[in-house]
């Protein structure tokens, strides 16, 4: 597979999920970087913005096993991974599955549940395998989680931890959609009662395993000149110097921004990285690696205003 059947699968792709999802172009693409960088994504958003509709209509066009967990304060981790439990009949303990053994998991508002249990994805999103009294059991190599917030409610939340936050390749941040796109919304599903369906909106599977893993390879031969990976270290470094951040980006973060971009490069249909695709993914890679200064908070600056002035101040590749 070259990088122009990749493009070709990703507009057909794109294609399907807008059949059920109206907008949210910026979320569909780091949707479909994620999946060919082997990354995982978080979607933060009020509710109503089609976090779970879209995770449903991603999961449907490209094939995948797609499972949910619906995060809530009395979770446990063993409801996420699984345990072994004691067969009476047969007198031995018999692994029973989690729902989170799956391709695409959906995990719905990942902060209603507390740190103990959030950190049961860490392992199965670091090294796609779940460690289970002892017994490690892997997973497929097309693991992925897409993760959704509210940032309007705070009580009865728990924030993501940096550890946890910094396993996500993106943070996405979903606003409502434009005029046109709303009416476009209510005139499609305003007739529509109960949960939307991607099979009943008409998502087909337009992406078989065997493609995904074919542009994945090809995403791997993605040129990335020294120039630009100089860029990518020019970036994440500038993020640990400036006055406006405590806490900057760290090597894996570098490390994952240069698999996006390649990513991407390939989304478009090039077999080289520029520094428009590094430029493009630098503040949903990094927005949620970095923790802002006191100074930086009190004065009112938002993250994406820092990033973006980084941005700006590092000097690209010609």
């Amino acid at each position: 597979m070259d990088v122009n059947e990749v493009k070709t699968i990703a507009e057909r792709i794109r294609a399907e999920i807008a059949k059920a999802v109206v907008g949210q172009d910026g979320a569909v693409d780091l949707l479909l970087t994620a999946l060919f960088a082997g990354g995982h994504v978080l979607l933060e958003g009020p509710p109503g913005t089609a976090k779970t509709l879209l995770a449903q209509s991603f999961a449907r066009a490209v094939g995948l096993d797609y499972g949910r967990i619906q995060f809530t304060p009395d979770l446990m981790p063993g409801d996420i991974i699984g345990s072994n439990l004691f067969n009476f009949q047969t007198s031995r303990f018999t692994l029973t599955h989690g729902p989170i053994f799956c391709e695409l998991l959906l995990a719905d508002e990942i902060n209603r549940t507390p740190p103990k249990t959030q950190a049961a994805l860490l392992e199965a999103m670091q090294e796609r395998q779940i460690t289970i009294d002892g017994q490690a059991h892997a997973m497929s190599p097309r693991f992925t989680v897409v993760a959704t917030q509210n940032p309007i409610e705070q009580q009865g939340t728990y924030p993501l931890p940096e550890a946890q936050l910094d396993r996500f390749l993106f943070k996405h941040v979903l606003d409502y959609p434009t005029l046109e796109q709303e009416q476009a919304i209510i005139a499609a599903h305003g007739a529509r009662t109960g949960q939307m369906d991607p099979v009943a909106l008409g998502v087909e599977v337009v992406a078989e395993s065997t493609a995904i893993n074919a542009a994945v390879d090809t995403v791997a031969k993605v040129r990335l000149t020294e120039e630009v990976v100089a860029y990518v270290v020019g970036l994440v470094r500038a993020t640990r110097d400036s006055a406006d951040v405590e806490t900057g980006a760290s090597p894996r973060a570098g490390a994952m921004l240069a698999v996006a971009a390649r990513a991407r490069a390939a989304l478009d249909g090039r077999d080289y990285v520029i520094p428009d695709d590094v430029k493009a993914l630098a503040i949903p890679a990094l927005r949620h690696r970095l923790v802002l200064s006191p100074a930086a908070e009190i004065e009112g600056r938002r993250v994406e205003q820092v990033l973006a002035g980084l941005v700006d101040q590092v000097a690209a590749p010609r």
